[in-house]
């Protein structure tokens, strides 16, 4: 399966151990200990529904390379090379109830940090992918606000940090933009000890805390990552204003 290219060893395993990290930017932990979170933004309770109140998501820029290939789909790899990883999110409103049917679009970088549909990328930016589709899609949220994605960890490109795009529409007349961030220890790990991230020269320049988008969408952007088997599964809240 072109999303698992790779067994992680025991070696590898602990040093890829420490991978689970809250959306709210706590503090790294084991993905054991996922289980003993008690936070409304860790990777337990993510689904479930409680009274209380969500804070907004942080909106952020869209980026350069949007747009809407019209493929609802669950698996957007395509293809692409890399570690698997299943992106969940769930959209709330601000009392942290669940919107169900909201329209959720991910779209993002391969491990070489090229995205589809435009020319001008990779490293050279000779790469033109025009008319591909890797990478993107949407789809609409379950009765407990939840989509799920499967793809394959974003690699990186000059001047950015590692980073998912997503849009969300919670009805017809609101639209609410983010940006989901890793972090930068698994990261690091992944993109010098793993094909196909590690076969482009060169290494990433930019980290979490030199990203000014990242320390604009701040840590309710920053998912509980944690690993399953040869994968990692990234888990978020959105909590958006419905229009």
């Amino acid at each position: 399966m072109s999303g698992k290219p790779f067994s992680i060893s025991l070696s590898r395993r602990k040093a890829l151990g420490l991978i689970a990290v809250t959306a709210g930017g706590g503090a790294v932990l084991p993905a054991a200990a996922i289980a003993a979170q008690s936070s409304s933004y860790a990777g337990l309770t993510l689904f479930q529904s409680g009274a209380g109140v969500c804070a907004i998501t942080p909106e952020v820029t869209e980026g350069p390379f949007y747009f809407d290939p019209k493929l609802e789909r669950a698996d957007v790899t395509e293809g692409k090379k890399g570690v698997a990883l299943t992106v969940r999110l769930q959209v709330v409103d601000a009392t942290c109830r669940p919107l169900a049917g909201a329209r959720v679009d991910i779209w993002h970088c391969d491990a070489q940090g090229a995205y589809s549909g435009y020319p001008g990328q990779g490293d050279g930016r000779d790469v033109d992918t025009s008319g591909q589709t890797f990478l993107r899609g949407w789809q609409k949220t379950d009765a407990s606000g939840v989509v799920s994605f499967a793809t394959i960890y974003p690699g990186w490109y000059h001047g950015r940090t590692t980073h998912i795009h997503f849009k969300v529409f919670p009805d017809e007349n609101s639209v609410m933009t983010g940006q989901l961030f890793f972090p930068d220890s698994v990261s690091d790990q992944i993109f010098t000890a793993v094909a196909p991230y590690n076969d482009r020269p060169g290494k990433r320049d930019t980290s979490n805390a030199g990203d000014g988008i990242a320390r604009q969408a701040g840590p309710l952007s920053r998912a509980a990552l944690h690993e399953v088997e040869d994968a990692y599964q990234a888990l978020m809240i959105v909590a958006v204003k419905p229009g």
